[in-house]
């Protein structure tokens, strides 16, 4: 019987998360999907798996559902394309992979893991790393498995009142739909990774925090593994995932008050909002976000094992 902690967090996005507006059949949609995503990355870390496996295995799970803005539930761009981005990071060696911008891959987190195995680089973007995708043999779809009514009327509706909106909610509120999870495996190693649809209407090729090593996911088998999800921007700015890991690292914080200093404090003096995922090398897990909810899940060998929504 291995003794060796394991911990597994995921998110699916956080933002302005009302009960009342949530009928209780999608609640229970949203629920299960998480279950599924947390129970499939879980499974493979009591096997032994790698935390890299296992984040991955979990975020895919999370991109094949229509319900979350990242593969298959991608929000529309202005031009009524999807642009995707993502990113995955390996804790035991600081090897990161990420991309930015493609549309028609079915798992971009897995082209991520991809870039970082299979390539001199880190971030590939628009038609390059398409074409890289050809050469790994990356499963793609047509526009059609892409589109969902929910997400083209959302683009309607932001195109009428000229806005840029983040993910499914109401224009005068917030929600980001990023996915992502952050694992540690029984080799004392952890992994992060983090993928998106980005903004409803957004133009110019905008990219988020999400494929931004350090800003949106980080891992460090030294501090911490996180995932980020909010108004991007303002997690590019913060740095927000090595911020974490740089508060553990520098000035000695466990990685709840590391979390807590950053969501609530740090990101809130810049107006940034959302959350984040996070687990330590000795298996803590911490789950903040300075929203009313975010799609969230944990379970680790020392007994947490939840799944929750709202705040």
């Amino acid at each position: 019987m291995n003794t060796a902690p394991i911990s597994l967090a995921l998110h699916g996005g956080a933002g302005t998360i009302n009960r009342d507006q949530m009928s209780p059949e999608k609640e229970a949609n949203y629920r299960a999907t998480l279950q599924l995503a947390l129970q499939t990355g879980y499974a493979l870390l009591e096997k032994g798996a790698s935390a890299l496996d296992a984040v991955e295995a979990t975020v895919k799970v999370l991109e094949d559902s229509p319900l979350f803005n990242a593969g298959k539930g991608a929000v529309f761009t202005n031009t009524g394309t999807h642009e995707m981005d993502a990113s995955i990071m390996d804790g035991s060696n600081l090897e990161a992979g990420a991309v930015a911008g493609v549309s028609g891959i079915k798992n971009p987190i897995s082209l991520s893991r991809m870039v970082m195995e299979k390539s001199e680089h880190v971030l590939l973007m628009g038609e390059g790393a398409l074409e890289f995708a050809k050469t790994q043999n990356i499963a793609q779809e047509n526009a059609d498995y892409f589109y969902d009514e929910l997400r083209f009327n959302q683009l309607q509706e932001a195109k009428k009142n000229n806005v840029t909106q983040l993910d499914h909610s109401p224009l005068n509120e917030k929600k980001y739909g990023t996915v992502g999870a952050v694992a540690l495996d029984v080799q004392g190693n952890i992994a992060a990774a983090t993928s998106t649809g980005g903004m409803t209407n957004k133009k110019f090729g905008r990219v988020g925090d999400s494929p931004i090593i350090g800003a949106g996911n980080y891992a460090n088998n030294a501090t911490c593994a996180v995932s980020c999800t909010g108004s991007g921007e303002f997690f590019i700015r913060g740095v927000v995932a090595y911020d974490v890991s740089c508060l553990m690292e520098y000035k000695g914080l466990s990685l709840e008050d590391a979390c807590n200093e950053v969501v609530h404090n740090r990101l809130l003096k810049i107006n940034g909002d959302g959350g984040l995922v996070a687990v330590d090398a000795q298996g803590n897990v911490s789950l903040p976000f300075n929203t009313s909810g975010m799609y969230r899940a944990a379970k680790t060998s020392e007994g947490i094992d939840f799944v929750e929504i709202y705040k």
